[in-house]
């Protein structure tokens, strides 16, 4: 499939939808063990609730053992979650905060945590943080993303992690993985946050560098608390980033780079590194917002109506070996997705946002505009690879593949 069969819509913002697209799509090139069937939902019980911060909690879920192997690993890899709230659907994805092999017993992990910090006006967070106890069960969706590392040996690597806030729980499992598997590698972590108060994991933190006190850099940056080091005190700015560059994080020491966190920050780190002349090839980018607000949930296929002799657009896909098509109106400019969960409930999508990949599909026949891409690749692009959720049909048929 051509490249030139997927473009992205243009329109007011679409020089900062770029850089963003640029930046995100040379992020998360490691190498996920392939699945042999794709992610899907599974109901798990909660078996732990707990406090991180008055906004933050961490949530464990027990995994019974013929889903071990379905919900095994990669440090840096997240979760969808669903719920049904006030009658709606509400998915969310979330990190994996601990390291992939803590279960213990060789035969996957016992247990999965994530950490849910409550947004202003989140209807999901907040919901975790006020009615989500031990014993209730939720639909979790098995491990995706390419969040991870892509060092194939890390004897001697340094690694190197910029979070803010929830930012945070990836790198948390990151930094313990690359420590434990590997008595000569080193990490170097700068987490920013408002105040000590506002800081995720910090007990965890702390242990981690009494584990690797030679091994594990660990600097906190508060904005709204003063430090006894002025370079820790204040907002993450360009200058107050080269100086971290020069004197806490030396790009030309660094292996590999991992950066999560809202899109200014991760445009201003990848903008100060590209300054450094770090090869964008070893940085991996996640963000945990668009800056966007919270988007309506697309719990089914939004409806639209057909009129008389209305010009329509087939659109034609498979999922799960069998295939299905709908017709989708060219006067209502709805996303594929959209138009594939109004015939076919179960097919995968979490943010809706561009952001955690989990709609991709394959694009077999027919050209899309794509609106936004947070989360495919260079190389996925040029596979014919799509966001479901973001790409509308530019052709009279368009035929999609989930199943590759």
């Amino acid at each position: 499939m051509a490249r030139d069969a997927i473009r992205h819509a243009p329109g007011p913002g679409d020089a900062q939808r770029e850089r963003v697209a640029e930046a995100l799509l040379t992020s998360a090139v490691g190498g996920p063990r392939e699945r042999k069937h794709r992610a899907r939902f599974h109901t798990l019980r909660v078996a732990a609730v707990r406090p991180l911060t008055d906004a933050s909690i961490e949530v464990t879920f027990a995994l019974p053992e013929e889903l071990r192997d379905e919900f095994d690993y990669l440090a840096g890899q997240h979760v969808a979650l669903r719920a049904t709230l006030d009658g709606h659907e509400v998915r969310r994805s979330y990190s994996l905060c601990r390291a992939a092999d803590s279960g213990g017993g060789g035969d996957g992990p016992r247990t999965i945590s994530v950490a849910i910090k409550r947004d202003a006006g989140g209807r999901f967070s907040t919901w975790a943080q006020t009615e989500l106890h031990v014993g209730d069960e939720i639909d979790v969706m098995s491990p995706q993303g390419t969040f991870t590392s892509k060092l194939a040996d890390l004897d001697g690597a340094h690694v190197a992690g910029i979070a803010a806030g929830s930012g945070i729980t990836p790198l948390m499992a990151l930094a313990a993985t690359v420590l434990a598997r590997s008595d000569t590698s080193r990490f170097t972590l700068v987490y920013t946050n408002r105040s000590s108060l506002d800081v995720m994991f910090l007990d965890e933190l702390s242990d981690l560098k009494d584990r690797y006190p030679t091994r594990l850099a660990l600097h906190h940056v508060l904005s709204r608390e003063q430090r006894t080091a002025p370079l820790l005190s204040g907002r993450i700015d360009e200058s107050r980033l080269r100086r971290i560059l020069d004197e806490l994080v030396l790009p030309d020491t660094v292996d590999e780079w991992f950066l999560c966190g809202p899109y200014e920050l991760v445009q201003l780190c990848r903008d100060a590194l590209a300054d450094r002349g770090v090869d964008p090839a070893h940085v991996r980018y996640e963000l945990f917002t668009t800056g966007e607000g919270e988007r309506a949930e697309p719990a089914a296929g939004r409806p639209v109506v057909l009129g008389a002799d209305e010009p329509v657009r087939r659109i034609e896909f498979s999922l799960d070996g069998q295939s299905q098509s709908v017709d989708s109106p060219v006067s209502a400019n709805e996303t594929i997705l959209n138009a594939a969960l109004r015939v076919r409930p179960d097919v995968p999508f979490a943010c809706a946002g561009g952001v955690c990949g989990t709609c991709r599909a394959h694009l077999r026949e027919g050209s899309v505009t794509m609106t936004e891409n947070y989360a495919l690749e260079p190389d996925e692009l040029e596979r014919g690879y799509i966001l479901t959720c973001q790409s509308h049909p530019t052709t009279d048929t368009v035929v999609v593949d989930y199943d590759v």
